[in-house]
């Protein structure tokens, strides 16, 4: 398996990503986002890769002061879950931002099914929020 950066010919394929994903893992509201982030507001994106078959994805975004790094849009492919390519994703990441010596602090913006997966890297859990739309 390889991580390289993102190109926009891989959009169709972690869009199938996403969606083999949904709704366990996200909500089908989500998708929209998602494509919006990959067209517009994409900074350090990248997939991995065997064979020539993506089988995930994940990215992060340095804010604007650049100490802080915000990781997203973790996916991985179904078929791949347990294998070890969320967590090599995850590592490759957080080594390319320890490059940026600015950063301080990294934030994943997590769900109540993955958030145990970051703690096993260090992430230590700060708030969960719950909503509901009143009709």
């Amino acid at each position: 398996m390889t991580i390289r950066p993102y190109t926009s010919s891989d959009f169709d394929s972690v869009i199938e990503l996403f969606r083999l994903n949904t709704p366990d893992y996200f909500s089908p509201d989500e998708e929209k986002e998602l494509k919006d982030y990959l067209n517009k507001h994409i900074q350090h994106h990248f997939v991995a890769e065997a064979n020539g078959i993506i089988l995930g994805c994940g990215g992060f975004a340095i804010s604007k002061d650049r100490t802080t790094a915000h990781i997203a849009w973790d996916i991985v492919h179904r078929d791949s879950h347990g294998k070890g390519v969320g967590r090599k994703l995850t590592l490759f990441r957080i080594e390319e931002i320890r490059k940026i010596e600015s950063v301080k602090i990294i934030i994943v913006r997590t769900s109540q099914m993955a958030y145990k997966f970051y703690g096993k890297f260090g992430f230590k859990l700060k708030e969960s929020i719950a909503i509901m739309k009143p009709s």
